[in-house]
């Protein structure tokens, strides 16, 4: 089911590519559930990752992936999904709102985007500078409250053997990108 979900994805994702560059979109889902298998997760939530910017993202519904993946990996999928008709500040907030309050495998899902997506913003900052800024619904003030508050909040309710080594990593990103 894994590599079906990794080619459902990259079908979806064709011909997108990542802001701020010509590098292909299915780059980025990639990373995530591979980060989501290296930390020993179980199978829906790597699918999951593979997955979780299709129906944000493609013309691919949340019924798609329930049809095509079951209802355990819908359902991770849709918890990570935005819904792009409330203002960036809405949906930004309800993002750290479902880190704070949701199930582990939940918060696992969010971390391994986010700081994918992180870690992509400090590179192009490196090579490309502040002009990446323009690139962005919201600037560096409101990127650096939602990833500061997404790393606040992603350890409520797990206990110290649940917080995989990548929670650390998000944490460190943040400082170094908005320090």
């Amino acid at each position: 089911m894994i590599e079906k979900a990794k080619a459902f994805a990259a079908k979806a994702h064709e011909g997108q590519v990542r802001k701020n560059s010509d590098v292909p979109y299915i780059t980025h889902p990639i990373r995530v559930a591979e980060r989501l298998q290296k930390s020993g997760f179980r199978e829906a939530l790597i699918c999951a990752g593979y997955l979780h910017d299709v129906v944000e993202d493609t013309l691919v519904e949340i019924e798609d992936i329930e049809r095509e993946f079951g209802k355990e990996v819908a359902e991770l999928v849709a918890a990570h999904t935005e819904d792009k008709s409330e203002s960036w500040q809405e949906r930004k907030q309800h993002t750290i709102d479902t880190v704070k309050s949701a199930e582990k495998e939940i918060k696992y899902l969010i971390v391994a985007d986010k700081l994918d997506n992180l870690l992509g913003l400090e590179q192009d900052l490196k090579k490309q500078g502040d002009i990446v800024w323009n690139n962005f619904n919201a600037g560096i003030d409101k990127q650096k409250w939602y990833n500061e508050s997404i790393a606040e909040n992603m350890y409520t309710g797990l206990d110290e053997e649940d917080i995989p080594e990548y929670f650390r990593k998000y944490e460190l990103a943040v400082q170094r990108v908005f320090r």
